[in-house]
């Protein structure tokens, strides 16, 4: 028999990070989170983590600046931060975006906010 451990999760139920995100399903080697209706502001910090992420957007824009590169990001796209790469994010309208980190950003304080 394989592996039994399918997890499901109800976003509405779902623990928030220190950052506002919102964390979905998690497995061993990969994790998701939401980020929902973020707002125009101020830059999030500049940060480096010890993982992988790749995001789509559900809606709204913003920049994604990374190691000397600015990128728009709009509902529908998709993008991919190196883990390790310096970066930060400047929401333009308002936001909200899936994510998947491998390995998950949750475990062993990987998502600690700077």
């Amino acid at each position: 028999m394989g592996d039994t451990s399918i997890v499901k999760v109800q976003s509405a139920h779902s623990p928030k990070g220190e950052m506002g995100q919102v964390y979905l399903a998690s497995g061993k080697n990969v994790s998701m989170r939401m980020w929902k209706d973020e707002q125009p502001g101020e830059d999030k910090p500049q940060v480096a983590r010890e993982y992988e992420t790749v995001g789509y957007v559900l809606s709204g824009r913003a920049e994604l600046l990374s190691e000397g590169q600015t990128v728009t990001l709009e509902t529908g796209d998709s993008w991919m931060v190196p883990k390790g790469a310096t970066h930060t994010y400047r929401i333009l309208e308002t936001f909200s975006a899936v994510e998947a980190t491998y390995p998950p950003s949750q475990a062993h304080g990987r998502d600690d906010a700077p």
